[in-house]
């Protein structure tokens, strides 16, 4: 089930900054990180009750001129109503409604979505009442009055962003056909890989048009199995910042990523791969999906005998974080290894829901332990009493130990190798949850 994605637009210097660094309770940059994966602040998991909910920040650049922060606006807004299911609108008290708050609400307001006014910087109810008001306006509904700072006003804005969520997306759940999103850099080449999936076969069955978004959804039947495509593609950008187009093209793969199975992560075999592609990639690992790295345009790369493995060796050291990734060499101009390309999207989405007994885990564990003993400190040993598998897409364990403090990152990472080893696996990243239960005597 995919989370519903809130993206916030503003004008520079409202607080969005500090609004989104509240929300996603952590201060600056991300806590808890994935080794190898540097980000951006730009999205952030957000649970409010018992919703969840991916935040987006659309916009960046603070231009100098008038004109120029009102195109910029203009594409904050565009970002926004591509992507989201929910637009959060950030305005502020102490100046008013401006001009280009009305540009942009007549925008936010003709694209149907969902819009939450935030009214921020509003420090006393009292002080600021008449001049929240001024905000109705805009004609986009009740201004809410906060201050991201002083964290007030923060549950009513809320209560109202998850009122507008899609209900429980019913379609989606029973739409069991593979969804895989294809990602990666502006000019890699997904458009013409998806041609090329469509092409060979000729059966498009449908183009639905994301009904809440705009990438479009290509339906292709082959081998009898229908598959769902989603191109990241949208929006051709005009002019651009290089750094814009790298917000925009990450905020669109957030999108599409959070909607799909299996990510097939494309580099251009040209380039070699990118600190931008470990971004992108960094996305679909942490979402816990299977991915596929197809290294594209190798026919235009000039080989020897020891090309295939240098490349290799290079794409596995720049995500290293994600081993399991699948890799493949092809051409989507050409159509080389295009029906790999499917055969290793079905063993990457059996692999992601693939379920293993209990019994044969346990014995998997305890081989594991008497091979290498589990780390100890001060006298105390860790021990794995039970391990059982609690979820799919992605496999996720949960493995019952006497002392949390005492699992070590690399004592799960090579359980985890031994799981592997038993069952492949193959391109899905694995989960682990450790719980602690009190010694037996």
């Amino acid at each position: 089930m995919s989370k519903p994605i809130v993206a916030v637009v503003g004008r520079p210097n409202v607080g969005k900054s500090t609004l989104f660094n509240v929300l996603a309770g952590r201060k600056i940059s991300i806590v808890k990180d994935t080794p190898g994966v540097t980000r951006d602040r730009i999205y952030a998991d957000v649970t409010w009750l018992d919703k969840q909910f991916t935040m987006v920040d659309t916009g960046g650049i603070e231009p100098e001129s008038k004109d120029l922060i009102l195109s910029s606006m203009r594409e904050q807004a565009e970002i926004a109503i591509a992507t989201a299911d929910v637009i959060l609108f950030v305005t502020d008290v102490q100046q008013g409604v401006i001009d280009a708050d009305y540009k942009v609400a007549d925008m936010l307001r003709r694209s149907g979505k969902p819009i939450v006014l935030a009214v921020n910087k509003v420090d006393s109810f009292k002080k600021y009442e008449a001049d929240i008001y001024e905000f109705y306006n805009l004609g986009i509904g009740d201004p809410y009055g906060i201050s991201a700072a002083s964290q007030l006003g923060l549950g009513d804005l809320l209560d109202e962003v998850v009122k507008h969520f899609p209900a429980g997306s019913a379609e989606e759940e029973e739409d069991e056909r593979p969804r895989i999103a294809i990602i990666g850099k502006p000019n890699v080449g997904k458009s013409s890989l998806i041609n090329k999936l469509c092409g060979s076969q000729r059966s498009i069955v449908s183009n639905i048009a994301g009904t809440t978004r705009d990438a479009i959804d290509t339906v292709v039947k082959f081998n009898g199995q229908e598959y769902v495509f989603i191109d990241t593609a949208g929006i051709r950008r005009k002019n651009k910042i290089k750094e814009d187009l790298e917000r925009y093209s990450i905020i669109r793969a957030v999108s599409a990523v959070e909607r799909a199975n299996i990510v097939i992560l494309m580099i251009d075999a040209t380039e070699g791969v990118t600190e931008q592609d470990a971004k992108i990639a960094g996305i679909a690992h942490e979402r816990g999906k299977g991915v596929i790295i197809a290294v594209n345009k190798w026919d235009a790369v000039v080989k020897n005998d020891k090309t295939i493995y240098e490349y290799t060796k290079k794409i596995r050291d720049t995500l290293a974080y994600m081993p399991y990734a699948e890799l493949i060499f092809i051409s989507a101009m050409t159509g080389q290894r295009i029906t790999k390309l499917y055969e290793l999207i079905d063993m990457v989405i059996q692999n992601h829901s693939l379920r293993v007994a209990t019994g044969v885990l346990n014995e998997i564990m305890a081989e594991a332990v008497a091979l290498k003993q589990p780390p100890s400190d001060k006298g105390r040993r860790l021990k794995l009493y039970y391990i059982t598998q609690v979820a799919v897409k992605p496999p996720t364990f949960v493995i019952f130990v006497n002392d949390k403090e005492l699992t070590h990152f690399s004592y799960t990472r090579y359980i985890e190798n031994k799981i592997r080893e038993a069952f492949g696996f193959r391109g899905t990243p694995l989960k682990f949850i450790i719980r602690e239960r009190k010694d037996k005597g």
